[in-house]
């Protein structure tokens, strides 16, 4: 096995920083990075990224095409292939313009790490994700259990997720003051929520129907008066630990410390799914359960836009592109009511001029 090279390890140390500091990449972002590049590493021997040469890029290409996952088995899907190519562009593209490097390294071949179109098409292609419906959401709450403070907890936990579409995350580091039950609001604060990009923003409830709201307002009042928790303790807090009379460890009531990471409320999601009968959703798939209710029950242009920052999006397009995919069973519901009905009303001509008009505003732009 050969041994790694001290000078790409010093470059791409300055890579990484230079991810960081003028990128403003986020740690999950350069670990991804640093994995493309170990990979490559591996398979090219650890040489010197000064002898690199472009037959080493399309060398590796065949031998993604021949690699498999390690957790499935199946060969490498072409979005893997895709971002791991694109991470080994990027670096030696930059590599290409450092000192001691210049040189040795000219830009284009970089470009060899390109995929063909064709290959770049299917991994981008959007795909339907499973997620579950509100009848399916409300069947878990109604099948958790509340009487321990730890089910107490679980149960508000996946009530919270349903009313706000907060992602795992941020779940997982709120605190009660974010929480205004008067006007039905939770604050996602960067400065202490860990959300997406940093980003803060505010999110009224949703009108979901059912006990989530109640489920959450118990939940509240009994950290607050029964519990005498104050704004600062973590909204869900982590489940504290003792030995039990066995002489094994047990669970034994909350500690008034939130979780570190979002591993916990997966876990929580996984078990209460499976308690109630139901394939396994994580909670991100909430954010397209409440997708799919906003393009039902949204009456204009106007109001999606208002559900879609409530998801925490700066454009609508972001929540119908990344979110709004219809599943294969309402696309022929829909299809099917249209050819059953020929005398459907056609496009509202003010609603239509309202979405051209923004998409042409959102041309050139990024979705957030």
């Amino acid at each position: 096995m050969a041994k790694p090279n001290a000078a790409n390890a010093r470059m791409k140390r300055e890579y990484f920083q230079y991810l960081k500091e003028a990128g403003r990449r986020s740690e999950a972002s350069i670990d991804a990075v640093a994995k493309a590049l170990d990979r490559f590493e591996q398979a090219n021997g650890h040489k010197d990224f000064r002898k690199f040469h472009r037959q080493q890029a399309v060398a590796f290409k065949r031998k993604l095409d021949d690699e498999r996952a390690v957790r499935t088995g199946k060969p490498l899907s072409r979005a893997t292939v895709n971002s791991t190519l694109s991470a080994l562009r990027a670096f030696f593209v930059w590599l290409a313009g450092q000192p001691g490097y210049k040189s040795c390294l000219r830009y284009g071949d970089a470009d060899y790490f390109n995929l063909a179109e064709t290959e770049v098409r299917i991994a981008k292609a959007v795909r339907h994700k499973a997620f579950p419906s509100l009848e399916q959401v409300h069947h878990v709450l109604s099948a958790m259990p509340c009487e321990t403070d730890i089910e107490k907890r679980n149960r508000a936990l996946v009530a919270f997720a349903l009313l706000t579409g907060a992602r795992d995350g941020a779940l997982a580091s709120f605190r009660l003051k974010h929480v205004d039950l008067q006007e039905a609001r939770v604050d996602q604060d960067a400065r202490d929520v860990r959300t997406k990009a940093s980003k803060t923003f505010s999110t009224w409830f949703f009108p979901v129907g059912g006990d989530a709201l109640a489920i959450v307002r118990d939940w509240c009042q009994h950290l607050r008066s029964v519990l005498l928790w104050s704004d600062e303790d973590p909204l869900f807090p982590a489940t504290r630990v003792a030995l039990g009379t066995s002489g094994g460890f047990v669970a034994a009531g909350l500690r008034r410390d939130g979780w570190t990471n979002a591993g916990p409320v997966r876990k929580i999601f996984a078990d209460a799914f499976a308690a109630a009968g139901l394939p396994y959703f994580n909670p991100h798939s909430f954010r397209d359960t409440l997708v799919q209710l906003g393009e039902r029950v949204c009456p204009n242009i106007e109001a999606f836009k208002a559900w879609s920052q409530n998801l925490g999006h700066a454009h609508a397009m972001t929540t119908l592109t990344s979110y709004g995919t219809m599943s294969s069973h309402r696309q022929a519901e829909l299809i099917r009511g249209i050819a059953a009905d020929r005398s459907t009303p056609s496009i509202d001509p003010a609603t239509l001029a309202q979405v051209m008009g923004m998409l042409q505003k959102l041309g050139g732009k990024g979705l957030a």
